[in-house]
């Protein structure tokens, strides 16, 4: 092996020959007009969200797992209200959206029904 790479003479030559497929301009434009749309449907304020700089796992975790440390990021996120609203508004089942677990936003669904009535 060449002692400037790490890499084997056999691993060079697969790489040499591994074609690199570029990326297309109408797939990286779907891409975009993608995210783009998934930005519309959550709204500006996701990009605002603490969330997104922490692990999804917290946000997601197993049935009756902890929520501690989702809820601490969610208590500290400028855009919680905006989380729970769209959480609320679509149904969202699962995860820690806003501070609330799916049961928590269900609880609160009742609650709000209820003074609608």
């Amino acid at each position: 092996m060449d002692e400037k790479t790490s890499t084997s003479p056999e691993v060079e030559a697969d790489i040499e020959r591994t074609p690199v497929e570029p990326v297309e301009q109408e797939g990286l434009e779907q891409l975009i007009s993608q995210l783009d749309k998934t930005r519309a449907v959550l709204g500006e304020w996701s990009l605002q969200a603490q969330c997104l700089d922490a692990d999804p796992e917290a946000f997601f975790p197993e049935r009756g797992g902890n929520t501690r440390d989702a809820k601490r990021v969610c208590a500290k996120c400028p855009v919680a209200r905006e989380c729970l609203a769209y959480a609320l508004a679509n149904e969202v089942r699962f995860g820690i959206w806003g501070g609330l677990s799916e049961r928590e936003r269900r609880m609160k669904r009742r609650e709000l029904q209820i003074k609608a009535s």
